[in-house]
């Protein structure tokens, strides 16, 4: 049985919205929405990879708060794993660094009026379950 690779997604909050992102590479997925984030490398805990994903794809430092219960297969052999996430005190805007060409803050109630990739609807809708249920700062 070939190992499971994580890929790790941000349900990154602020002000209760949560941030999307428009794919514009590669072509296959150039378009559609998706939650930021990214392979884990070798040896690499899947929240420093998210946190170094987010520095890397839109120019922020983030911390992880808490994992999103639950796994969602993408292509063989790669897996979805989802953390909500913030921005730290001090870190720049998201801007659409790579892989990306538009970002949207979205309310609960705009979470779906974007073509999310369908891999993602799934951990989108448990993120979303889950960023509802959390008190609000």
């Amino acid at each position: 049985m070939t190992e499971r690779i994580v890929v790790v997604g941000a349900a990154l909050l602020d002000g209760g919205r949560l941030l999307a992102a428009r794919r514009s590479a590669p072509p296959e997925l150039a378009g559609r929405w998706e939650l930021p984030g990214g392979k884990v490398e070798p040896g690499e805990l899947p929240e420093a990879a998210l946190v170094r994903e987010l520095r890397e794809e839109l120019g922020v430092d983030a911390e992880t708060v808490a994992p999103v219960p639950g796994a969602w297969p993408l292509r063989p052999p790669y897996e979805l794993r989802v953390w909500t996430a913030r921005l730290r005190p001090g870190s720049a805007a998201p801007e659409p660094l790579q892989d990306h060409d538009e970002l949207r803050w979205l309310a609960p109630a705009e979470v779906w009026t974007v073509p999310w990739l369908d891999q993602d609807v799934p951990a989108v809708r448990a993120a979303l379950t889950h960023l509802e249920a959390a008190p609000r700062t």
